[in-house]
């Protein structure tokens, strides 16, 4: 049992490359972070007054588009290097209302992996929701943001809105997906090839692990031998086959890090949740 303990928490805390835990209804692996139901970290009223913020601060930047990531699990659960664990396109624009209204806001497209009961775990889905259900799922009290540039905003939200989108997402989920590799995807990875397609305007999904393969260097994730081994074993949704020499992944530092160096981003920040 306490090996056990131990490999989940090696090799399960990087959920982080792969978290979308939203919504508010229970579920059996929801604090893995990849779930469309969270383990909701704080109140209602206090998770919709952050989401209000986020959108604030995006707004008065001007941004139509924006990449924003959270942690789905508390940071000192995950390994070093690694401060988020799901990202998501913040999409201005408009929204219908519950009363029927249509207003300006931000909606939310992510990544989330099956409940296990209509989907697999280890099979994924795409999911259109709001900031409040992304902020929901937030451990911590900040979230890292990632502003394109204006001419990058415009290429993902033409991506978003047309079949690329789509195009870009392979349904086989692993926890921690090599960026390089198109076996499997994670929400980060999803992120990244979203990115990757509309900053060189294709629809190849071959061209575009060909391209990333050339300019983007994923993170490192720690995790020795032993670990590698006996985690899949624990976790179906941990699969390594993708994986050769170091364990790599896309997050919040080296997407950021591939943006800003090829000038497809104007700013990335962490926002810190404002005191009540």
């Amino acid at each position: 049992m306490k090996l056990a303990i131990l490999l989940t928490a090696a090799l399960l805390s990087v959920a982080g490359s792969a978290s979308a835990q939203d919504s508010t209804v229970a579920h059996p692996v929801a604090d893995s972070g990849s779930t469309a139901a969270p383990k909701a970290w704080r109140t209602p009223a206090a998770n919709a007054a952050f989401g209000k913020q986020i959108e604030r601060d995006l707004a008065a930047r001007g941004a139509r588009v924006a990449i924003v990531f959270r942690a789905g699990r508390p940071r000192s659960k995950l390994p070093p290097g690694i401060a988020y664990t799901h990202a998501a396109f913040f999409v201005y624009g408009d929204i219908k209302g519950g009363d029927g209204h249509i207003y300006q806001g931000y909606s939310v497209y992510n990544l989330y992996q099956g409940d296990g009961t209509s989907l697999p775990v280890n099979q994924s889905y795409l999911r259109q929701d709001f900031p409040f259900d992304f902020i929901s799922a937030d451990a911590e009290d900040d979230v890292g943001i990632i502003i394109p540039t204006p001419e990058m905003q415009r290429r993902l939200m033409a991506t978003i809105a047309s079949p690329t989108y789509e195009k870009m997402h392979v349904p086989s989920y692993t926890l921690v997906s090599n960026p390089w590799d198109p076996k499997h995807q994670n929400c980060t990875e999803f992120v990244l090839d979203v990115v990757a397609s509309s900053a060189w305007q294709t629809d190849d999904y071959a061209q575009v692990k060909a391209d990333l393969k050339a300019w983007f260097k994923p993170t490192v994730v720690q995790a020795n031998p032993f670990e590698r081994f006996f985690g899949p074993m624990l976790d179906s949704r941990l699969n390594l086959d993708d994986q050769s020499g170091d364990i790599e992944t896309a997050t919040y530092e080296s997407i950021s890090a591939f943006m800003a160096d090829n000038h497809l981003s104007e700013t990335s920040y962490v926002l810190q949740r404002a005191a009540n």
